[in-house]
């Protein structure tokens, strides 16, 4: 089931959505050859916490981060620890935070120093499919217009887009209906309505789609080794489009 969020239940997510933002803004200034993921999840926990809202991942379904920190062939579900980050790494950073019994998710793809010209590439066009397909999130439209809008993009720019993996409803739970995938046909699925509360997630790979987890039972990597990207905002559908939370 669908659920469409009061206006109350909205700001109580635009809270937590500008917590979840603020987070990923103070790790960008900590991201550099030699930070291990483990501290970087110590200073998001830390942000979240000092905001009066509690990191949404931790204790997950068994989760023992407050965030996810991917690296490289990392696609989702890294969890930190004692890697040290390299010249010419990229990380993604997937951020949940919980204020006042609502949630707010965000994920981004940060260049570790400088990166070679391919894999900048790979981040630019992972983070405008993200808006190529918010575009298409309007009252009255069809969910899949957003999935149709950001496969055709990364296709065209020939990168492949993730199928395990796709976006979400959000709002008391984590993860509520509808799934978003990133990829099929436009015009299916339900109508976009004002109040509802979506992640879009892109999920992109320099290589081939395929995705494998490892034996740690959370971490998900590239089937072929390649890099790949992530970017993620939670968004509420509104009267005349859609209103970035995060």
């Amino acid at each position: 089931m669908i659920i469409c969020k009061t206006a109350h239940e909205i700001n109580l997510m635009r809270e937590a959505g500008k917590i979840v933002s603020a987070t990923l803004e103070e790790l960008k200034n900590h991201i550099r050859p030699g930070v291990t993921t483990k501290e970087l999840d110590a200073i998001a926990e830390e942000v979240i916490r000092s905001h009066g809202a509690v990191p949404s991942f931790k204790g997950y379904q068994g989760f023992p981060g407050s965030i996810c920190a991917s690296v490289n062939e990392e696609l989702v579900h890294g969890i930190p620890g004692d890697r040290v980050l390299c010249e010419g790494d990229i990380i993604t950073i997937d951020v949940g935070a919980q204020y006042e019994g609502y949630h707010a998710d965000s994920a981004w793809t940060y260049p570790v120093g400088e990166i070679d010209a391919e894999t900048k590439r790979l981040l630019d066009v992972t983070e405008q499919s993200l808006y190529v397909g918010l575009a298409e999130a309007k009252p009255g439209a069809r969910l899949t217009n957003i999935s149709h809008a950001i496969q055709t993009y990364v296709e065209a720019h020939h990168f492949s887009v993730v199928r395990e993996y796709v976006g979400h409803g959000i709002g008391q739970h984590l993860h509520e209906d509808p799934q978003v995938p990133h990829y099929g046909p436009p015009n299916k699925g339900p109508i976009l309505r004002p109040g509802m509360t979506l992640c879009i997630e892109p999920m992109v790979n320099a290589g081939s789609r395929h995705v494998k987890t490892l034996a740690d039972d959370w971490t998900v990597v590239t089937a072929d080794g390649k890099r790949c990207a992530h970017f993620e905002h939670t968004i509420v559908i509104t009267e005349n489009g859609y209103e970035i939370l995060t």
